[in-house]
């Protein structure tokens, strides 16, 4: 919290990114709450509806690389402008379709825009303006923008009971425009000339932390960052659909589905009131021990309503804290100059892997039932935790010494 007192015009930043990200990632999520409603009017099955996620994120992981040298060369404000704009007629296009074609053609303008609008961008900009105290204000953003499933799903299942899911397209392109583009254009900072640039963070480091990273350590931190985004997008995706497999009721499962962000900020307010004490690799230690415990409670539960909910707290609080792991691990073995390259580098697998996951969790779903989508997922998870072990032994000694 330190940068709070330090720079007030953070505070600006940080709301600006805020909103911005509140809205951008809660309209993607749009198959999450009406999946069976775009399922009967298009004729599709419903994994071939998340399937639009995945084309979405295949997009993004596709675009990730382009914009990298974007990002370095114009700075995050300008290509997450141009970013809102493209993701405008993605939704557009999305309400006018009829087949699958058109469907899928939305969700590739979506991926467009979202991979130079949202958490990549949001993530680059903090790090231009906070450098070294990046970690904390990437916290802070992820207190409010984890409230997008709580706001926007019933939000969603509203303006879908009473307008239709193709109304509710517009009603989200429509708040692009008129909320979150002009945001960016006035209240976010104009990156300075690197010339202008003052102070110890800002300039690129003659032994850079990047330089001498090995390269099964990059590997892991790839496999760890990726292996998460897989459980976390694709149970996020199926979230409501999973607890209707378990028996509740449709406003049962909206219900428990709405309580995750609430108790996903909860988790990442812990993560920022520490003030940076812990790294990225210390929270996802113990953040990731949460989430197979919470798959095996409901494998095992037989769909007990009190265990659907000790599921929610456990998850949500570990996928929670584990977002700003996962956010945040690249700055335990980056510095600032190599941040930005380094994440366009992760965002490929980790877009692809959450692109693979909706569709193919659904898919369980549909054929094996929770215990397949929770027994792929639970396995996952213990494979990130024991990644993190080794990642750990492999810090840089300033950051093993930050992190004590």
């Amino acid at each position: 919290m330190r940068f709070l007192k330090s720079d007030s015009g953070m505070i600006g930043v940080l709301l600006v990114l805020a909103i911005t990200q509140l809205i951008g990632w809660a309209t993607i999520t749009l198959p999450a709450v009406v999946g069976r409603d775009l399922a009967a009017d298009l004729g599709l099955s419903l994994p071939a509806v998340f399937a639009g996620s995945s084309v979405f994120y295949v997009t993004m992981g596709l675009c990730a690389p382009w914009l990298g040298k974007a990002f370095a060369r114009h700075g995050a404000r300008k290509v997450m402008m141009v970013g809102t704009v493209v993701t405008v007629p993605g939704y557009i296009v999305l309400s006018l379709a009829h087949e699958p074609l058109l469907y899928f053609a939305g969700w590739v303008l979506l991926g467009m825009g979202g991979s130079a609008a949202l958490s990549t961008g949001a993530y680059i900009m903090l790090n231009e303006i906070a450098g070294r105290q990046a970690k904390s204000a990437i916290g802070a953003l992820m207190l409010v923008s984890g409230l997008s499933s709580s706001i926007f799903w019933p939000a969603t299942s509203f303006l879908s009971d009473h307008f239709g899911w193709r109304i509710t397209c517009l009603v989200y392109a429509a708040m692009l425009m008129l909320i979150s583009l002009p945001l960016l254009a006035f209240g976010a900072p104009r990156r300075r000339p690197l010339g202008e640039e003052a102070g110890p963070a800002a300039k690129p480091s003659t032994s850079s932390k990047a330089s001498g990273l090995p390269r099964s350590t990059f590997n892991l931190v790839v496999c760890a960052i990726t292996l998460n985004a897989f459980v976390q997008f694709g149970l996020g995706a199926i979230l409501i659909e999973l607890l209707r497999a378990e028996g509740l009721s449709p406003v049962q499962a909206i219900a428990f589905g709405s309580m995750l962000g609430v108790i996903q900020v909860s988790a990442r307010g812990l993560d920022f009131l520490g003030g940076g004490r812990w790294d990225g690799i210390t929270t996802g230690l113990v953040a990731g021990t949460a989430l197979p415990l919470a798959m095996l409670l409901l494998m095992v539960s037989e769909g007990a309503t009190w265990a659907v909910a000790v599921f929610i707290l456990l998850y949500g609080a570990g996928s929670g804290a584990m977002a700003v792991a996962r956010a945040t691990i690249p700055l335990v073995f980056y510095d600032q100059a190599e941040f930005a390259k380094a994440m366009s580098m992760i965002a490929l697998p980790l877009n692809l892997a959450s692109a693979i996951s909706p569709p193919l969790l659904a898919g369980l779903l549909t054929q094996f039932g929770s215990r397949g989508a929770l027994g792929l997922t639970f396995v996952f998870s213990c494979a990130t935790v024991l990644i993190l072990v080794l990642l750990g032994r492999r810090r840089p000694q300033v950051a093993a010494a930050a992190a004590t």
